[in-house]
């Protein structure tokens, strides 16, 4: 979209039924969102590539997160202990869904939990060039008092779950969803840990939904 240029606005998007990434660059700010991965079924089990497995760290990390959680945190973050669908609220057509904060407020999390929330995040923020991940990690920081986790699920190894990080900066959503392509193997229905998506999208700053050339005229005769 666009002709690249170092001054103008341009981007491009990579779309897929299970991987969607928008791109969008002006001058030096860089805009990944929306971001979507997912899978079914998550791990190749025959072929060339078994073995091969999706977003191990995304479903470790997470669990990771909710388990550093007192009892009392966790009654503020678990929104529902048992996953009865899909939960996820911000991928495809939702473009300009207002999500309301939920969970547990980070403000409350003690020194070692914000760091475990930032390396949750950085996971999904890890997808950018090295010297766009800096910039990003600083402003989910600075905004870290702002953010909120929320749980749906059991938080066992073998549970099925989502989670969702959610600031005035960035927002993450992992979620085991029902079978779609495996219907044969699994129950129509029931959330597995054999179908996943995940999104990252960014609350007030340039995701699908802003016209931001016609912002960018506005702002800057032609």
């Amino acid at each position: 979209m666009g002709e690249p240029s170092a001054t103008e606005p341009w981007g491009w998007q990579l779309d897929g039924h299970h991987l969607n990434l928008n791109y969008f660059i002006l001058g030096e700010q860089v805009v990944m969102t929306p971001s979507f991965w997912g899978s079914e079924p998550a791990v190749a089990t025959t072929g060339e590539y078994a073995g091969t497995a999706i977003m191990e760290d995304e479903q470790r990390y997470g669990l990771a997160m909710i388990n550093t959680l007192t009892d009392a945190q966790k009654d503020k973050a678990v929104l529902e202990t048992i996953k009865t669908g899909n939960n996820i609220m911000t991928q495809a057509f939702s473009d300009n869904v207002v999500l309301d904060y939920a969970g547990i407020s980070v403000s409350e999390f003690s020194s070692a939990q914000k760091h475990q929330l930032m390396r949750l995040a950085g996971i999904y923020i890890g997808n950018m060039r090295e010297s766009f991940q800096g910039v990003r990690m600083d402003e989910i920081e600075k905004h870290l008092d702002e953010t909120w986790f929320a749980w749906i699920g059991g938080s066992d190894e073998d549970s099925t779950f989502y989670y969702r990080i959610q600031s005035p900066v960035v927002l993450i959503e992992f979620d085991h969803e029902t079978p779609v392509g495996l219907t044969h193997m699994y129950p129509r229905g029931v959330p597995y840990k054999e179908h996943i998506h995940a999104i990252v999208r960014t609350p007030n700053g340039n995701d699908y939904g802003k016209d931001l050339l016609r912002q960018h005229y506005l702002a800057h005769p032609h």
